[in-house]
């Protein structure tokens, strides 16, 4: 993206004015128009709104903005622009005029070829899948679970052919085994993707056929295989990614890239995205060219931007591993581009494989895992701060938050650094006092609020018990500490849907529609710039994005309702019209 200051000049801001006061808007209109014969100035569209969102603490609501090409250059009123134009050439565009304009909503942390993949599979999850195609049902027992897997495999024609399924959970589903799957085939493979997408389970046809022996096993690294089950064909964490070169090529075919992707495409735009982000997905020059064979077309809806898995890295380059990071820079092209200075390393394991690592020990279900060991991810902690990266974190348990603020503040003893904003990802189980630490260490958070929709009823009975799991995602606390925090989906493990992650912060309603711990909620305007300013300040874009202000991208989501004042149990039900993406007005294609 431009800078601000270079997209302006020329146009009617003067990079003097203070943004966002109608005094300093009609003098930067008059001071152009005075130096420059009207008729050589571009034509300004003024969009007018029944009401706009801003989330400019100086000028919060309006009601019509005006851009020129991809950039914003004034908001107030229609009458308040008309008058600044001072024989500036203008239009004024009514499109928006029931309508209400947000700041263009963002995906702060999504994972596109994941979601592609598993949105293109045989789903069967612990909730509801509402897809433009249509609603794909909950299975909550062990008995509708394998119903729902022995009617994906009959419904094959092909008694040989593949069968990929994601969603299993083994506290809703039960246990499930090589033996389980081979009961239901013995001549086709079956994959079974875990829900939390960082577990795979296969048939004996699937190991047969892919090449996963105990030979291959004995291979992997020491990590790999204390988390493999051959017997069981179940691998987590080390040993899921260290039989993915197996399994990928059979998952991960062009046409089943090519229509995820493309689902990708038309799932974020109906749902308001303006720019998306992946921190840490596979680290593969192919799989890159194949999102960007569908992401970086120049008529996407919306740009992505990528963030290079520094776990992956740092294991092939320990000596090297900045000047290799630094190579995956080219690997974006057109509407997809990756992040420079940015890495992503990982703490502790997956909260839906209740593998996080815990103070206090779990109940009846869950493990703890580490994805990094805690010395491999000191040491590539400290070779991306030294370099000056920012430095984006998977963790999910309060022992996991632990050993990374440890983390942090020795590196911030050793070799301190302002406004580093070292980012705490996903955060599902925390401590209060670890919110204080946070705060003074610097570090900031991005939640996912549907943990609380989506598994607190489940976790108070088992894994985590009531008062755990019902302060999951303690939002309440973080906000009322300062520390700046975003929202994000992690798509497919929640909808990639920015208001209905809103709704959840806002709300805190579980499946059984009780409040969980209510005094974590998030207030309106928090859980909105979450999904806005704030998801822009985690990644370091605030100065381009985020907000409605002169200077900023032209990047709006179209709303039928207001976010801050409709009913709070609805937010999650408003509707998106379309999005303006860098100038471009783009209506959402129903059916």
């Amino acid at each position: 993206m431009r800078s601000a200051a270079a997209a302006t000049a020329g146009a009617f801001v003067c990079e003097a004015a203070t943004p966002g006061t109608a005094q300093a808007q009609q003098s930067s209109f008059q001071d152009l128009a005075g130096r420059f014969e009207s008729r050589s100035l571009p034509q300004v569209t003024i969009f007018r709104a029944r009401e706009i969102i801003t989330l400019d603490p100086d000028k919060p609501s309006a009601t019509a903005v005006a851009i020129l090409g991809d950039r914003i250059v004034a908001v107030g009123s229609v009458a308040e622009l008309q008058a600044a134009a001072n024989g500036q050439p203008y239009r004024v565009d009514e499109t928006f005029a029931d309508k209400v304009i947000a700041p263009g909503l963002i995906a702060q942390h999504d994972h596109p070829l994941l979601t592609g993949l598993t949105m293109v599979s045989e789903i069967i999850a612990i909730e509801d899948w509402v897809l433009p195609a249509g609603v794909v049902p909950a299975a909550k027992t062990p008995e509708a679970y394998r119903a729902r897997l022995a009617e994906a495999s009959a419904k094959l024609r092909d008694p040989a052919a593949l069968l990929v399924t994601w969603g299993y959970h083994p506290l809703f589903h039960g246990a499930l085994t090589r033996a389980d799957l081979d009961r239901i085939s013995t001549a086709r493979p079956i994959i079974v993707w875990h829900r939390s997408a960082h577990e795979f389970i296969v048939n004996g046809k699937a190991l047969d056929t892919y090449g996963i022996d105990a030979a291959f096993v004995a291979g992997l690294s020491e990590a790999a295989r204390a988390q493999s089950n051959l017997d069981e064909g179940h691998f987590w964490e080390g040993g899921m990614f260290g039989v993915m070169p197996k399994l990928l090529p059979a998952i991960a075919t062009p046409d089943r890239l090519r229509r995820g992707l493309e689902f990708v495409v038309g799932y974020y735009h109906a749902n308001g995205v303006t720019l998306g982000c992946e921190p840490g997905g596979l680290f593969s020059k192919q799989l890159q060219d194949a999102q960007n064979a569908v992401l970086s077309r120049p008529d996407s809806p919306f740009r992505f931007f990528f963030i290079p898995d520094g776990k992956s890295i740092i294991a092939a380059f320990p000596d090297t591993a900045i000047s290799e990071t630094e190579k995956v820079l080219g690997w974006g092209e057109g509407m997809t581009a990756m992040v420079p200075r940015a890495i992503k390393l990982f703490a502790d394991g997956a909260i839906y494989s209740l593998a996080m690592q815990l103070r206090d020990p779990y109940i009846d279900e869950g493990h703890g895992e580490w994805i990094m060991q805690p010395d491999v991810f000191g040491r590539a902690f400290r070779v991306y701060w030294d370099a000056g990266y920012q430095i984006h974190v998977h963790v999910n348990g309060d022992a996991g938050l632990d050993m990374v603020l440890d983390t942090v503040e020795t590196n911030m003893r050793r070799r301190p650094r302002h406004d580093h904003r070292t980012l705490a990802i996903h955060l599902a189980v925390s401590r209060k006092d670890q919110v204080e630490r946070m705060k003074r260490l610097g570090v900031i958070v991005s939640a996912n609020p549907y943990y609380v929709r989506a598994l607190a009823d489940a976790y108070a009975q088992k894994g985590l018990g009531p008062e755990r799991a019902d302060t999951m995602v303690r939002l309440g606390d973080i906000e009322r500490a300062g520390v700046s925090y975003s929202l994000h989906s992690d798509m497919p493990m929640a909808p990639g849907q920015p208001l209905f992650l809103m709704h959840c912060a806002v709300n805190r309603t579980t499946e059984s529609g009780r409040v969980a711990a209510p005094d974590q909620r998030a207030s309106r305007l928090a859980a909105l710039q979450g999904i806005t300013l704030n998801a822009a300040h985690s990644l370091r874009m605030d100065a381009e994005i985020g907000s409605i202000v002169p200077g900023k991208l032209a990047n709006f989501s179209i709303l039928e309702e207001n976010p801050l004042t409709v009913d709070a149990a609805r937010i999650k039900d408003i509707a998106v019209w379309g999005t303006v993406h860098e100038g471009r007005v783009l209506p959402v294609r129903r059916g």
